[in-house]
């Protein structure tokens, strides 16, 4: 299976783009709004892919990262939404816009899709709320992620402990580095989350 294709634009056409790389060129189907975002003609980049495959026809639909493709497969597992019908979808809304309407369930944003009908609009908030925002940082993946985790053992709220640490960091002198630092956030996000000082 192609996870992406890395080569010199050639041209882009509306929803298909060319890409030539190892003196073959591809035809790639992309949503409007990516191929607006990929590089200009002549210049290199890096195309994530998917490949569908049926006895009449074979195309490779891309886009311009990981997240969009994510986006048009969680789109297939909606009934009635086919490969073309997701990247017209797609066209027609922005990443950020399709994952607040699909949040905050507007249906009357995802209907001035071109091409969405109600009932379609409807089953996508049925089938994806929830499934394309971002997910917020675990604490391990933060700076003071071992801090977080800590505070969190002690009984502390995660969310609660990262932020006082992050309040911590940012009110801390620059130049107290290392293992002095992580003692003073440690010290000060307990202060914090202990309540108001008197």
């Amino acid at each position: 299976m192609f996870n992406s294709i890395r080569g010199i634009l050639t041209e882009k056409r509306g929803d298909s783009v060319f890409i030539l790389t190892g003196g073959v060129e591809w035809e790639l189907f992309v949503p409007v709004t990516d191929a607006a975002a990929l590089p200009a003609a002549g210049e290199e980049a890096r195309i994530f892919t998917w490949l569908f495959h049926r006895e009449d026809q074979m195309r490779i639909f891309g886009f311009q990262d990981e997240t969009r493709r994510g986006t048009f497969l969680e789109l297939l597992k909606v009934e009635g939404i086919g490969p073309k019908a997701a990247v017209k979808i797609m066209s027609g809304i922005g990443q950020e816009d399709l994952e607040l309407a699909l949040e905050t369930e507007d249906l009357a944003r995802l209907e001035l899709v071109p091409g969405l009908g109600k009932k379609t609009a409807q089953k996508m908030i049925l089938a994806l709320k929830g499934k394309l925002a971002k997910p917020a940082p675990e604490p391990a993946a933060l700076p003071w992620g071992e801090l977080a985790e800590a505070l969190a053992q002690m009984g502390y709220d995660r969310r609660a402990a990262s932020e006082a640490l992050a309040k911590a960091d940012a009110a801390l002198d620059a130049g107290i580095l290392g293992t002095e630092r992580e003692r003073e956030l440690f010290r000060e996000a307990i202060v914090n989350l202990s309540g108001p000082r008197e």
